[in-house]
């Protein structure tokens, strides 16, 4: 009975030391922002390595999202709904959830557990050690960079998604569902809100310092070998997927 209730207190007990660490780890890091010119190189290399790499499958996950969604619209529309509306469903669709959503998802995979699995390996090999023995601040030097990247290049990235989602959506429309161009565009004007798109990039801003803050938290506390390090990158996939569902719920809640 007793390690029945010693386990889940120590779970609560290590969850909030976690979140405790996590938020001293993101204070160092804003307090370390007078230094990021001194690593400007870093970042521009993290600009290429989480954006310009990444854009591939982004194009080719919103592509094929745009044209799930026209399919499941014409399935669901009935014969008194007219065809046209299946613009505008894919657009509302694309800008407030899919294309800023599954960007988050996908990345935290190419992204999250990138940064996870170098930051530890750098921790269990010692070389952040070396860093600070040579005077080298590693949350300026290793930190920074990323976090700033995944702020800069999060919401380009979904303008990216934004329309190969909908280009998917309007080819497959006008290839199965006999939909022209024109009435396409007719419904996707018909709901638009210049909001919508803002929100996306809202969104993308606040999953992709969570990606990569999460990722850099989990890298740079690795413990324990080879071992540490695959527990660090799948613990940052879990953590930062789950914290996108919650910010989705809370953001589309706050601004909607």
């Amino acid at each position: 009975m007793k390690r029945l209730i010693i386990f889940p207190l120590n779970l609560f007990i290590s969850f909030f030391e976690g979140i405790g660490e996590y938020v001293i780890l993101m204070a160092s890091a804003f307090k370390a922002l007078s230094k990021t010119r001194q690593y400007s190189h870093s970042t521009i290399d993290q600009l290429v390595i989480i954006g310009t790499n990444s854009i591939p499958i982004i194009l080719l996950t919103a592509f094929f999202s745009g044209m799930v969604t026209t399919v499941q619209s014409g399935y669901q529309f009935t014969s008194w709904v007219p065809q046209w509306f299946v613009g505008s469903v894919v657009g509302e669709s694309v800008l407030l959830e899919l294309a800023p959503m599954i960007t988050g998802l996908v990345l935290t995979g190419r992204v999250g557990a990138t940064i996870a699995a170098e930051l530890g390996t750098m921790r269990v090999t010692e070389q952040i050690d070396a860093l600070e023995s040579l005077s080298f601040d590693p949350v300026a030097f290793l930190i920074i960079p990323r976090v700033l990247a995944g702020l800069i290049m999060f919401p380009i990235l979904i303008v990216f998604a934004d329309i190969m989602g909908i280009m998917g959506g309007w080819i497959t429309a006008i290839m199965s569902m006999d939909v022209s161009t024109f009435e396409f565009f007719k419904g996707f004007k018909t709901w638009f809100k210049p909001w919508d798109a803002w929100f996306g990039l809202l969104k993308a801003l606040f999953f992709g310092f969570s990606i990569t803050s999460i990722a850099c938290y989990f890298g740079f506390n690795t413990k324990g070998g080879a071992e540490g390090v695959g527990k660090s990158t799948t613990i940052t996939v879990v953590v930062s997927c789950v914290v996108i569902l919650i910010l989705d719920f809370v953001l589309a809640a706050v601004f909607l």
